[in-house]
């Protein structure tokens, strides 16, 4: 009998374990949402930085700000549509499907900002008096970009225990540095064989091969986790991620010294006007959407029988609302291009501060 208790015991344990797991990564990817998102805000919006996010497609300016006014329009609805989904999935207790769509949440609200950022700039230009912007050999959003995920990657290698270092994470991460390496290599080579600075040349063509070396020695420990995995072998990809950090820094850093960034827009009054509302109407739903976050998050570390449940939920509602209303006065200020009611609070210096 008190052998059956044990392992009914054991088997409890396990089923308590198993059931904990989707709110841990639950957790994980609140967090990393929430990075990424105010990233490409202090990036894009609170910089204010008058350039476009895709200088391919601003030839014919007012053609490509209709396609990007519209494109952001139809995604806010979808932004809508996946807040609703996040609380219904919460209140079920489905806490993987809420991971799976807050990833989707934070690549959505990503490409708001790309898009709202880029029609803010095709606006502003458009208004008489005011100049384009001059690129220069590198774009500092990209490379900048590319940082932040070679971080995660090599953060998630250092802080995810070895038992959840599952061969489809370890892939999804080593895919995930290869891309990122690859842009930024690209860029590089680009800016390298553009240069007319003999030492600039030489040093973007060094820095590659420096980051080239670190990641290679990087992902062959990755590959031993995957085949062996030990303490021993995890320790490894440890040690070996903060190299190509360190790597990754100095190229992305030498990368985005000012005489590689061209020129941003020279804008007159009323053209500035028109991005500052455009920018201030996406600053309102990534504010709405971090906040949402925070509130899973806090949700995801009590029991559903916590004191405080009751508060948190209702934040987590008036968050959803705050979402949608950003939408609206993102879509307002595109159609308009104009809205005071959109203008970013003036000590606004950066998303992190929420």
């Amino acid at each position: 009998m008190a052998s059956g208790g044990g392992s009914g015991s054991a088997r409890s344990s396990l089923a308590s374990g198993a059931a904990a797991q989707p709110r841990k990564k639950l957790l994980t990817i609140c967090e990393q949402c929430k990075n990424k998102m105010q990233l490409v805000a202090d990036l894009l919006l609170l910089s204010s930085e008058p350039r476009p996010v895709s200088p391919e497609s601003s030839l014919q300016l007012g053609e490509a700000f209709e396609k990007c006014r519209d494109t952001v329009i139809a995604r806010t609805k979808g932004l809508s549509i996946l807040t609703h989904d996040v609380q219904s999935q919460l209140n079920m207790g489905r806490f993987a499907e809420v991971g799976d769509t807050v990833q989707e949440m934070g690549d959505l609200v990503v490409s708001l900002i790309e898009l709202s950022a880029h029609a803010a700039y095709l606006a502003a230009v458009e208004v008489p008096g005011s100049q384009a912007a001059q690129p220069g050999l590198v774009d500092r959003y990209k490379v900048t970009r590319c940082r932040h995920e070679v971080e995660q990657s090599c953060a998630t290698l250092r802080s995810v225990p070895l038992a959840e270092l599952t061969p489809q994470l370890l892939l999804e991460v080593s895919q995930n540095l290869s891309r990122n390496l690859k842009i930024l290599t690209d860029a590089s080579v680009a800016a390298s064989d553009k240069s007319r600075d003999k030492f600039a040349r030489e040093q973007f063509k060094l820095g590659v091969k420096c980051m080239s070396t670190s990641a290679t020695a990087l992902l062959a420990c990755v590959r031993e986790v995957k085949t062996s995995p030990s303490d021993l072998s995890r320790n490894r990809c440890a040690l070996f991620s903060g190299p190509l950090v360190q790597a990754v820094h100095a190229l992305v850093g030498f990368a985005t010294e000012p005489q590689f960034l061209g020129k941003a827009a020279i804008l007159n009054p009323e053209g500035k006007a028109v991005q500052t509302a455009i920018l201030g109407g996406a600053m309102s739903v990534v504010s709405a959407c971090v906040l949402l976050t925070q509130c899973l998050r806090d949700i995801t570390q009590h029991s559903d029988s916590s004191s405080k449940m009751t508060d948190y939920k209702d934040r987590l509602r008036s968050s959803a609302c705050a979402v949608s209303d950003g939408c609206n006065l993102l879509s307002q200020a595109l159609r308009e291009r104009s809205s005071p009611r959109t203008l970013p609070p003036v000590n606004a210096n950066s998303v992190k501060s929420l």
